[in-house]
């Protein structure tokens, strides 16, 4: 199956006709770019689509050697979809979000890939684009380090975590405007490789952020706003995320009951390079100066599918909760970038 119609760029100007004025100011405006453009002998360039990419999809068994399984601990699974492309930019999606049928996945270069799908798990309507604004001037990847995502219910904003930066920025919902920015202080000491990787806006109002990195004590900073956290009133909660050993939280987000599920991810040197754990939180264990463990609810290790997983989303499919996990192919051609479909469990 290929993902080629319906497809919508989004954060970019249309053209307009220069001018003869306009034109010689278009020619100031190259030369200082070009001026002030970095050099890239130390630096990765900020990806870009070479146009529309098309994308193509396959379903994938939950265990390749069993097809028929689908039980894998608290989760059942209902099924998957692996995206591959030919545009070399295509991949690298550290975020999900889910609202209603509209998905959306962010990569780690600031660039957004999404579509419309309802329960029957066939992608349709894609849609492309990037970030307007971001931290940096945007000209290298490091610049865009986006990692974690969370929308707002109505639908008019969307929050973006750089890890990085350590930032979290707001933008409209439709992603074509930046509405506000904000290096929180409890966030500007997290490492500059493991900051704002998971971020979840909570039914309340609240919003959770949690560092990727783990302390020598075993765990990892995490963050309450009592409010968005790109506002300057918001009152801040700081508070420890205790992962399981050896892994560290890639995404999160609320169940219907309140409940935190948070995605965990291990990188080792040999194989299984990446495999996964997922826990649930108490929500009543999130409080200031708590260390927060969870309860193991799944392992993502061979036999069964797994790879870099950084994207979680919970929706509702009639009385059941569904699980999504996005995986981060870092734009290699060795990893993958699935979405795996589950029910949670009744009780579990």
């Amino acid at each position: 199956m290929w993902l080629s119609a319906g497809v919508q760029r989004i954060g970019v100007a249309p053209d307009r006709p220069a001018t003869k004025s306009g034109g010689v100011r278009l020619l100031l405006v190259v030369l200082l770019v070009l001026v002030l453009l970095p050099t890239w002998t130390d630096e990765e360039h900020m990806p870009r689509y070479a146009g529309t990419p098309e994308v193509r999809v396959r379903r994938l068994a939950l265990d390749e050697r069993d097809p028929a399984r689908t039980r894998l601990g608290a989760l059942d699974f209902l099924g998957s979809l692996q995206f591959r492309s030919g545009d070399r930019a295509f991949g690298g999606f550290s975020a999900l979000a889910v609202s209603g049928r509209r998905f959306t996945l962010l990569s780690d270069g600031g660039l957004l890939f999404g579509f419309s799908m309802g329960p029957d798990l066939n992608p349709r309507n894609p849609w492309f684009g990037v970030l307007p604004r971001g931290p940096g001037r945007g000209w290298s990847k490091r610049e865009r380090d986006s990692e974690s995502l969370a929308l707002g219910p109505d639908g008019r904003h969307a929050w973006v975590g750089f890890e990085r930066d350590n930032a979290v920025w707001r933008y409209s919902g439709d992603f074509r405007r930046a509405e506000a920015s904000r290096r929180p202080l409890q966030m500007r000491r997290w490492d500059a490789n493991g900051g704002a990787e998971a971020l979840v806006r909570l039914r309340d109002g609240s919003f959770l952020v949690f560092a990727e990195s783990v302390r020598g004590d075993g765990g990892s900073p995490a963050l309450r706003f009592d409010s968005d956290p790109t506002e300057p009133d918001a009152r801040v909660a700081a508070f420890t995320l205790v992962p399981p050993a050896g892994y560290e939280a890639t995404d999160a987000a609320e169940l219907p009951d309140g409940r935190v599920v948070v995605l965990t991810r291990r990188l080792q040197r040999f194989p299984p390079l990446f495999t996964a754990k997922l826990m649930v939180v108490e929500r009543a264990a999130i409080r200031a100066g708590a260390r927060v463990e969870g309860r193991e609810i799944a392992t993502f290790a061979p036999p069964v599918l797994h790879d870099n997983l950084e994207g979680l989303a919970i929706t509702r499919e009639g009385g059941n909760t569904i699980v999504w996990i996005a995986s981060d192919d870092n734009t290699s051609r060795w990893q993958r970038t699935l979405l795996l479909k589950f029910r949670l469990r009744a009780g579990a």
